[in-house]
């Protein structure tokens, strides 16, 4: 009875959150002092009411909430929940499955085997190509950069699996400037190291280079002859790992894929995709969104999200890999007390860092069926129209400029690569950094649209991101006067 009460209580105060959605402030009221003064206390000696809890819970942190799911939030790039992923990952929640082998939960596993194959159809990638589920695109980078650094010294008759890397052949990594923080985390935690890393400039909106990826290629392609180490392991090339970027973070600007899958190639080198939100153009109904990515399939490794635009409940990263062999073997870790699947089946835990992990496929599958191929497009080409919009509009403010727009048709005004709007307001010196973060503090407190600050080339800036499936005109024309009005307040 207990169960069934903390849990109706639960259910009455989701449906009290979710109406909120549309008009409540975004922004949390209530800092995470201020939650955890709430909160704070000795851990109780006796036990409580289950319903009593939940409902003090509520209480204590709803100032604290950030209303990340409402349509007026524009903030990094952070997706909504779509009706079908959010109802599937409630049932995942109640199922308590743990989705880490086939045995324990044939469920899962079968659920995944087909998110997995309808994410590579989505996307355009390699039908042979591994897939792995994990929290996001943090993990995704570590798994499918893992199976990468297994191959590449491989090539070179090094076992990183049996013999680590003491002693290993030197693993060259090119990325270029404008790449995502997590990239680095990644490699960090895979043992590369930041000084291993070789920056590739770019262009003025975040796109790599190919001239300067082609030059740095060339100066790490060969080893030293002098290289005891290569002779000893009869390696003619320095093992080499290029990242490139669908989507920068900022710009949303894409890297060429298909050159740059090209220049790695020729080298040895595996190609890895950091597509964390970009890489859904390939679902767009636009040529012109399509063609951003074009070459992606070219790659040897693929990071995305679902979490992101794919609008499915946090947490899920997706991990895409050509070379299914590297991807297990530099994941696998097997155990006489794991039960063969009876059918034969390769468990979910074969191409993940994660042993124990929930099911986060249900959401991925919900979300995938609800849209079907025509949803998810219209759900991509949405948000890029919308985005459109706004950059249009805030061009035409005085003293704004955004700094990832181009001019779009006669009488298009401007346009921006993807979903993601990067804007300023100029002013001489160093006034305009003021007026920036100024106006992004203003807009996200008046708690009617929430934007990002950001960091663009040295200068100050603000960051608007259109990624919810239930965002419409409305909330972004909103969120355009709001800031119209705010940056008449800062320069007064």
């Amino acid at each position: 009875m207990a169960l069934r009460a903390a849990l109706r209580g639960a259910t009455r105060h989701a449906d009290a959150w979710l109406a909120s959605l549309a008009h409540r402030p975004v922004r949390p009221g209530l800092s995470a002092a201020e939650v955890l003064a709430r909160l704070d206390g000795p851990f109780p000696a006796a036990p409580s009411d289950p319903v009593a809890v939940i409902d003090a819970l509520v209480e204590a942190v709803g100032g604290g909430l950030t209303a990340t799911g409402s349509p007026r939030f524009f903030g990094y790039v952070v997706g909504g929940t779509l009706p079908a992923a959010l109802a599937a990952d409630l049932l995942a929640v109640v199922w308590d499955q743990n989705a880490a082998l086939a045995s324990l939960s044939p469920a899962a596993s079968a659920v995944e085997q087909i998110a997995g194959r309808w994410v590579r159809q989505a996307l355009g990638l390699p039908v042979t190509a591994s897939v792995g589920f994990t929290t996001g695109t943090q993990m995704a980078h570590v798994t499918a950069l893992a199976a990468a650094r297994h191959r590449v010294l491989a090539e070179v008759g090094w076992d990183v699996g049996a013999d680590g890397l003491t002693g290993a052949p030197p693993v060259r990594v090119l990325a270029g400037a404008d790449r995502h923080t997590t990239v680095d985390a990644a490699l960090r935690l895979l043992g590369f190291g930041s000084r291993g890393i070789h920056t590739v400039a770019g262009d003025g909106r975040g796109r790599m280079c190919p001239d300067a990826l082609r030059a740095t290629l060339a100066a790490t392609d060969t080893l030293a002859a002098t290289d005891t180490l290569a002779a000893t392991v009869g390696a003619r090339r320095v093992p080499t790992i290029v990242i490139a970027q669908a989507g920068e973070i900022n710009t949303g600007a894409v890297d060429p894929l298909g050159q740059i899958c090209a220049l790695g190639h020729a080298h040895g080198a595996w190609v890895h995709v950091d597509g964390a939100f970009g890489l859904w153009a390939a679902t767009s109904g636009s040529a012109h969104r399509r063609a951003l990515v074009e070459g992606a399939a070219d790659a040897d490794s693929w990071a995305t999200d679902g979490h992101k635009w794919l609008n499915v409940p946090y947490d899920c990263g997706i991990a895409i890999v050509a070379d299914r062999a590297a991807h297990r073997r530099a994941m696998v870790a097997p155990a006489d007390y794991f039960p063969p699947d009876p059918g034969g089946a390769l468990d979910p835990v074969d191409w993940t860092p994660e042993f124990s992990r929930r099911a986060r496929t249900f959401a991925v599958y919900a979300a995938l069926r609800s849209l079907g191929q025509d949803g998810l497009r219209d759900l991509v080409d949405r948000c890029c129209e919308l985005a459109g919009h706004a950059a249009s509009r805030l061009a035409g403010l005085p003293g704004v400029r955004v700094l990832n727009a181009t001019p779009g048709p006669a009488g298009h005004g401007v346009v921006v690569p993807l979903n993601q709007v990067l804007l300023r307001v100029e002013a001489p010196g160093g006034e305009g950094d003021r007026l920036t973060r100024a106006v992004t503090a203003a807009v996200t407190a008046g708690g009617d649209a929430y934007l990002t600050g950001t960091v663009w080339q040295g200068r100050a800036a603000m960051r608007l991101s259109v990624s919810n499936w239930s965002t419409t005109r409305a909330e972004v024309d909103l969120a355009v006067d709001v800031i119209a009005a705010a940056v008449g307040a800062a320069r007064r």
